[in-house]
Parts: structure tokens; sequence; C-alpha cells
């Protein structure tokens, strides 16, 4: 039996699913998937036990077409059964289209590097973190819950990425008024000892634990491995998309986020709570990857999940 460190002996066996699948899942999808569709997705994540799920973006539609219908899409939302329903931010517009749309839970994103920002948000990082100072700022005087990204925390297109940087940003971004740094693993190029490195530098820099989440890429099949080293270190949120789907439309190849199901499958193995059903959460992946007229691509979802006591699968369609 291994020795759990002492920041995950000291931390608790709650763990918090944030769902992107509704949101970074389709927006780098080729075709437009209907509103109505958005919607059952989210449903069934809401049916599966998922508590966060991150519903749309209100970004320019020239930009993102696929997210065109953030208007309609967060209208036609149950908020009921306490569940958040952060969207994304990029600038004061999207923030007027947010509050006239009655959000109350934001998240910016900023990148390590310029090049990566000024192609996916049309600024240098400067220029976001300018341009998200006042967009956090009003956003928790309205009382909203706030969350930052990190992008290409550990690599960009431009190339490797001092593990010094990410913590610089997501410190900055804490600073500003971001409740919650997400560090993002944009290229799916990170390895366990880079999340070590990132969580041990967040903390010496005053960010509590809790106020870290991750979100990893499973471009080169690290994501459930730095996972579990962001588990160890004491990080009780990460984000995951049900079916795999997703990843950032600006940095070719990096698609296929964490799948949600993947991750419930190695929590419920290491006995940390979540509140997901896994076959639920399956339901949910298995209509949005038949919606897309694809295959499942995660590993749960073509096997299903396994019960130890029966020896038989679990969600398998």
């Amino acid at each position: 039996m291994r020795a759990m460190t002492t920041r995950e002996q000291s931390a608790p066996r709650q763990v918090r699913i944030y769902e992107v699948g509704a949101r970074d899942g389709l927006q780098a999808e080729s075709t437009i998937v209907p509103t109505d569709t958005k919607l059952r997705f989210i449903e069934l994540l809401r049916a599966a036990g998922l508590r966060e799920i991150e519903a749309t973006s209100f970004v320019s539609p020239k930009a993102i077409p696929q997210l065109a219908d953030a208007e309609a899409v967060f209208a036609g939302l149950d908020r009921g059964d306490g569940i958040r329903y952060p969207v994304l931010v990029p600038n004061r517009r999207g923030l007027e289209r947010a509050e006239a749309a009655g959000v109350d839970a934001i998240a910016v994103f900023a990148a390590t590097d310029d090049g990566y920002s000024v192609r996916n948000i049309g600024m240098t990082v400067e220029e976001s973190l300018a341009t998200f100072e006042p967009i956090l700022r009003t956003a928790r005087t309205r009382g909203w819950w706030t969350r930052a990204y990190v992008s290409t925390a550990f690599g960009s297109p431009s190339g490797r990425v001092d593990p010094a940087r990410p913590v610089e940003l997501g410190l900055r971004l804490a600073d500003l008024g971001a409740q919650e740094i997400a560090v993002s693993d944009t290229l799916g190029v990170g390895v366990p000892s880079q999340v070590g490195d990132i969580v041990g530098g967040l903390i010496s820099g005053g960010l509590p634990v809790e106020r870290i989440a991750f979100h990893f890429h499973d471009t080169r099949g690290t994501a459930l491995a730095n996972v579990y080293a962001a588990l160890q270190a004491g990080v009780r949120c990460f984000d995951a998309s049900a079916g795999g789907t997703g990843g950032s439309p600006f940095a070719p190849g990096a698609a296929g986020n964490l799948a949600t199901e993947d991750l419930v499958y190695l929590l419920d193995g290491l006995g940390y709570e979540h509140g997901a059903d896994l076959a639920g959460v399956l339901a949910a992946a298995r209509f949005i990857a038949q919606a897309l007229g694809r295959p499942m691509a995660s590993k749960v979802g073509r096997a299903g999940g396994w019960d130890p006591s029966t020896g038989q699968a679990i969600g398998r369609g």
C-alpha cells in the first residue's frame, strides 16, 4: 500500500468535478450543435449528479460561432438544485451580455505567452489582465463566483513554459479577484512532476490549495496521472468533459479534454467522494457522442466501468 503525502492526508476526501463539456467540449466542433441538444446534454449531466457545469461562453459569435446561442442556452437552464452554471467572459461586452442573461458565476482566461493570447482573445497577456481586472471587480461587487484559467500552463505552441510563469499569472489573477485559479494544460503536454511544482509555487505564493483547480487535456495520455499527482498535492477540484470532447481551437492537436467518466472511475476506485454517478455520466457522454456522430472516445466510455464485487461492466452501451 502506498504512503499518502502529508498534504493528501490533511485534505478532505471530497472532490469537486467541474464539468466543461457543454462549453469547452463543443466550442471547437466543426458543426453547430443545436441549442436543444446542448440543453438536453446539460440536463443529463445534472441527472448524473454533477453540480458545477460550465454552460457556455459569452464570446463574440464571429470568434466562436459554435457558442453563438449563449443567451438561449442560459435562458433554458434549470437553475434549481443548487447547481452552479459558470460562463466564460472575455471582455466588457461579454460581461454585459452575461449580466443581462442573469448569470451569477463567471470565468476569465489568461495565457502564459503573448502569441497564444493574441490568437485566442486578441490581446497580449498584460492587456488581458488589464481587461479582466474591472470584470472581476464588477463580478465580486455583484456577489458572483469568479474563476480564472491560466491557459498553456505546461507548454504553449511557442514552446516550453517556465513553471514560474503559470504561478506568477495565477497569483496575479487571484489578486485581481478570482476566487479559483484553474491551471490548464491546454496542449496536453504536462507530466506529474510539473503538477507538484506548480501547486507548490502557488501555495508558497500565498494561494490556499482549496482555491486551486486543474484542467487537463488528455492529448498524450497523461491526464489521469496528472490528476493523481494533484490529489497527492492536496488539490480537490478537477475539470472534465463528458465523452472527452473538446480542446482549444487555437492549439492544433490539443483536442481531447480529460473525460468525466474516466475521472469518475479513478476517483471511485481511490475512494474519493464526488457526487457523480458513473452510469449517468456515461449516458450523457453517449448522448453527446451520438449527437456529434462519432464513437465514444474515452477509455471508460468504450469499456464501461467495473464492479469489483460482480466482475461486471457498469454503464456499457
